[in-house]
Order: C-alpha cells, then sequence, then structure tokens
C-alpha cells in the first residue's frame, strides 16, 4: 500500500469518529477543503461511498462503517505500542484525555493538575468540560470524572476529592420580596432555577436529608441552565433560588450576596472519583494524573 493510500484511510477515520470535516480537519492539523478532497479521492478510488454528508452532519454509510471496524483495532494497537515505547523515556509522555463537569475541574481538578503538569512538561492534557456522563471507552476518553453515587462496577476508581454539600441559595433582594423556606417542600411556592442534565434532557430534583428522612423536590421557575456558574449569577442578581455546590458560593455568602437557606437539610455527601476501564493498561503520564488527584487526608482542595 503507497503511503498515500495509508494517509487518505487514517484521515478518513477521523473524520467517521469526529462524525464533523471540521473536527476532524482540526485534529489533523489540516484544511477541511484538504480533507474533504481527499476523502472524495479515496471513495473513487475505492468505487463506493463511504460517508453520508448533509448540511449539519456527517455519517458513515454501511461500508464506511464496515471499514471502520477494520481499521480501528490496527489504529488503537498502533497507539498503544506507540504509547509503550514512549514509556521508555526518561520522563513520562503523551495525551491524557478526561471528561469532567465544570464543577469537578475549577473545585478539585485543575488546583491539584496545574503544579503537576509543571513538573511534567511532556504530558499533554486534553480536558472535555460538560456535566453529562459521558462513555469514555466508546468516546476515547483515558478518564473521566463523576461522583462515587454515578460510578459503573466496571471501572477502577479512585476518590480524588473531599464530601461536599449542594445548598440552597437567593439574594437578599429576593428574600426580601418572598419568604425564607422552613423546609424543603416550601420551595415550590418558590422561583427556582432548574438544572437540565445534558444527556437525558430531564431536570435535576432536588435532593435533601435530614435525621434519617430523604426528600427529592420538583422545583419550577423562570430559569433553566445546564452549569451552576449561571445558576449562582442569576441568584445574586434576585431571578430566584438556586442549588449549588457550597464551595461556589462561599464568598458570596461571606459577603453577603447570597443567604444560604435550610442549611440542616444540606447533608454532605461523597465526593469525586476518577475512573478508568479495568481492563486498560496504565501508561506512565495516566499514572502521574492519577498521583496527582489522589485524594489525602490532608487535602483541602474543594473545601
Amino acid at each position: 500500500m503507497k503511503r498515500e493510500d495509508l494517509n487518505e484511510l487514517l484521515w478518513f477515520l477521523a473524520v467517521a469518529n469526529e462524525r464533523s470535516f471540521t473536527k476532524a480537519a482540526a485534529k489533523l492539523g489540516t484544511s477541511q477543503s484538504t480533507l474533504s478532497h481527499t476523502i472524495k479521492k479515496l471513495e473513487t478510488r475505492m468505487g463506493m461511498r463511504l460517508l453520508t454528508r448533509t448540511t449539519r452532519s456527517v455519517a458513515p454509510t454501511e461500508v464506511g462503517e464496515r471499514l471502520m471496524r477494520s481499521l480501528q483495532p490496527h489504529v488503537d494497537q498502533i497507539d498503544a505500542d506507540i504509547s509503550n515505547l514512549m514509556a521508555m523515556r526518561d520522563k513520562p509522555s503523551g495525551v491524557v484525555r478526561l471528561t469532567v463537569s465544570d464543577h469537578a475541574y475549577e473545585s478539585v481538578v485543575w488546583p491539584k493538575l496545574r503544579p503537576a503538569l509543571r513538573d511534567y512538561p511532556d504530558i499533554q492534557l486534553e480536558v472535555s468540560i460538560d456535566n453529562g456522563l459521558r462513555n469514555i471507552v466508546e468516546e476515547r476518553f483515558d478518564a473521566g470524572v463523576r461522583l462515587g453515587e454515578s460510578l459503573d462496577k466496571d471501572m477502577i476508581a479512585v476518590r480524588i476529592g473531599p464530601d461536599w454539600r449542594m445548598v440552597a441559595v437567593g439574594s437578599p433582594d429576593y428574600f426580601a420580596r418572598n419568604p425564607i423556606p422552613a423546609s424543603p417542600p416550601e420551595l415550590v411556592n418558590h422561583s427556582c432555577m432548574n438544572h437540565r442534565h445534558e444527556r437525558s434532557g430531564g431536570l435535576y430534583a432536588w435532593e435533601f436529608a435530614k435525621d434519617g428522612r430523604s426528600l427529592r423536590v420538583r422545583v419550577e421557575g423562570q430559569l433553566a441552565f445546564n452549569t451552576s456558574f449561571a445558576m449562582i449569577d442569576a441568584a445574586i442578581n434576585g431571578y430566584g433560588v438556586a442549588f449549588v455546590p457550597e464551595d461556589l458560593v462561599a464568598g458570596h455568602i461571606t459577603d453577603g450576596r447570597l443567604i444560604q437557606v435550610l442549611d440542616d437539610w444540606s447533608p454532605a455527601f461523597a465526593g469525586y472519583y476518577l475512573y478508568y476501564p479495568s481492563r486498560r493498561q496504565m501508561s506512565p503520564a495516566m499514572s502521574v494524573i492519577v498521583d496527582a488527584l489522589r485524594h489525602r487526608s490532608s487535602d483541602r482542595t474543594g473545601m
């Protein structure tokens, strides 16, 4: 096989995996027009259509799917072999891809990895920040960060952060216009900010507990977000009650911009875990990331 033929196959695989010429071109470091021309040349040479293109999406055809299944294991094996060779170098190196929620990134992941990355300049970290539950195997991440209650059984889990709480907060202006709730059920009489799950599309039911009694409250209000930071800004500006991680609003509570309510109904729960497939061999670079993130009793990250 000619070298240019191999490049065409690798470029096809990139487009098929990304489902986008734009994203694949950026990943490959080439222009979208050059990538499109290369794929058309491959399709012409093979005499069959490999990708279905619309104005909004790209997807492999049935033949394209079969070609992907044939190519991917070989490419993965080459990547693994290269990683093993890189492990022979003096310092850990290579790319580590993580999927992390915004709160986990801000409170635990970045504060811990920031000093570690300075010590290992050959490690390249790629972080996807979103609040959905991603399939790290299918989406080719090395690891992800989730709360302990959300972990799959076939994953290795390493605790990376302390226990923390979700708390209900609102501005002084809002509570000057509305009574402070004495119990979670009273929130149904308030304008509350909903949190929409990215993957399922459903709205999060606020979770409370006290004296062995647990409550889940479905709230209503004018606003819904998929990130805590937008909720906090809206709460500060008097749009209603938000239910957000305590560490993100501690400063606003101290300076009086927000008032915390239902404190005795907001128990702590298990913090974040780094998780990754048990069957995957850990690279030296990944070992550095795991060790840097590992929770220790002396850690104050996220508190």
